[in-house]
């Protein structure tokens, strides 16, 4: 990967890939999870479900060494079946693990490996069936051209049967050419002791993981094609599919439109009949229908019905914006709640405030919610007008229907109905430049 991270971080459609498993276990319904670490082990805890345990594998020694490193956790559980996958195929299906699981106990399995058919298996180990089950796993370099012909594969994922797994990681060696701990020897030794075999046929994308930024970069191209089909078919307008960017658990109601340059990522859910973009990003929000947000961004928030925000317009985390608000031209809300109809146009920073319905924003509009030290919230009634290059400083009251004058300070609470005027009486010096010695004709320019 050429990076200083742990490979399993590497993202596909802005998501790391190992929690693109830790997502699919999680709905396979399976609560009991450890995590084996290796290098830069710290970074991948930090984002893990809380549930999921973690032990550390000091030395790479094989995918066999790997799940050695959880014998003690599989111990101590007392898991009558154990399920492995790779941190780093993010394509595995919790309805493959779900439906693997159940032919492992329907068959009795001591051990269910994934399996996929693949037009070209070139690379991969082969999965070599016999007449009752799977009697081997042939790596790709030890085959002959018998099983070179075969199309069904090693996906990487398995189920065991628990007691058989922690027999065989008593047991197993590192009797081959990089003197390392296999977990494929498992098959051979299971069948060596009569217990039973076989391959549950998963996904052709299941086999999938990346080793380098070429093959991730194909892993974000193939999901995004998928989540384009998905919203197609859901009756979202996409004209130029290969110009947005949209996660996987992204919803989108239909007739919602999508420009070029838009990024949908994370928990985000976007109404019916809106248009989205161009350049717009939205993450970990809620937009109500009938919205157009262009090239904008949203990010940890909630907006209403009816909304019309930007160009280039900034909503940060923990901003509530209700029905038929319109935010304009570099404005940015911070932490804030917007009531119905409020207008905020152009050129304003509205932080920790809460403004109440019908409410109009001039030009230059500056809550004042931080004194160095600590943040306090502005709080505004119903059809309050705040004129042009207005500062308010927080923590401070505007009752319903107060008019803020032009270029008022506001210090102190205003009463509802009031008139509130704060700046300096103008001073007009008449003939004060009339030599032209302040600023001379010639320097005009």
């Amino acid at each position: 990967m050429r990076t200083a991270h742990p490979k399993v971080l590497g993202e596909v459609l802005f998501r790391p890939m190992v929690l693109w498993v830790a997502d699919a276990i999680q709905r396979a319904g399976i609560e009991h999870c450890v995590a084996v670490l290796g290098k830069g082990h710290d970074e991948v805890q930090a984002i893990l479900p809380e549930h999921f345990a973690h032990v550390i594998q000091a030395e790479r020694k094989g995918t066999g060494h790997a799940v050695l490193m959880a014998k003690e956790y599989i111990r101590s559980g007392g898991f009558e079946d154990v399920a492995v996958l790779y941190g780093d195929a993010p394509f595995v299906l919790s309805e493959d693990i779900e439906r693997a699981y159940e032919q492992h106990k329907a068959q009795n399995n001591a051990v269910t490996v994934f399996s996929a058919r693949l037009e070209d298996p070139a690379g991969y180990g082969r999965i070599v069936r016999g007449t009752n089950g799977v009697r081997a796993i042939v790596e790709h370099k030890d085959a002959d051209e018998e099983i070179l012909q075969i199309d069904e594969v090693n996906a990487g994922a398995y189920w065991f049967n628990a007691s058989f797994l922690l027999e065989f990681l008593e047991e197993m060696t590192a009797s081959n050419a990089q003197g390392e701990y296999y977990l494929t020897d498992s098959v051979e030794a299971a069948v060596s002791k009569g217990w039973r075999v076989d391959a549950y046929t998963a996904s052709p994308d299941t086999v999938l993981g990346a080793n380098d930024r070429k093959t991730l970069s194909y892993l974000n191209q193939l999901a995004q094609k998928r989540v384009v089909a998905r919203l197609l078919e859901e009756g979202v307008d996409i004209p130029f599919p290969d110009q947005v960017v949209v996660g996987p658990y992204v919803q989108i109601g239909p007739d919602t439109r999508l420009l070029p340059g838009t990024i949908l990522i994370g928990d985000t859910v976007i109404g019916a009949d809106c248009e989205i973009g161009p350049n717009t990003t939205i993450r970990n929000s809620r937009v109500g229908d009938g919205c157009t947000i262009v090239s904008s961004q949203v990010e940890d928030s909630v907006v209403g019905s009816k909304v019309k925000i930007g160009p280039m317009a900034r909503l940060r985390p923990g901003c509530h914006v209700g029905d038929k608000v319109k935010i304009g031209n570099f404005v940015e809300i911070k932490n804030s709640n917007i009531g119905e109809g409020t207008s905020v146009s152009h050129l304003t920073y509205v932080g920790d405030t809460d403004t109440g319905r019908w409410c109009n924003f001039g030009c230059g509009v500056v809550t004042v919610n931080y004194n160095g030290s600590q943040k306090y919230r502005t709080t505004i009634g119903d059809g309050v007008f705040i004129g042009c290059n207005t500062n308010l400083i927080a923590p401070v009251t505007l009752g319903d229907r107060v008019y803020c004058a032009a270029g008022t300070t506001v210090t102190d609470d205003v009463p509802s109905d009031a008139l509130v005027i704060g700046r300096a009486r103008q001073t007009v010096k008449e003939n004060w430049n009339q030599d032209g010695k302040r600023f001379p004709k010639g320097n005009q320019s």
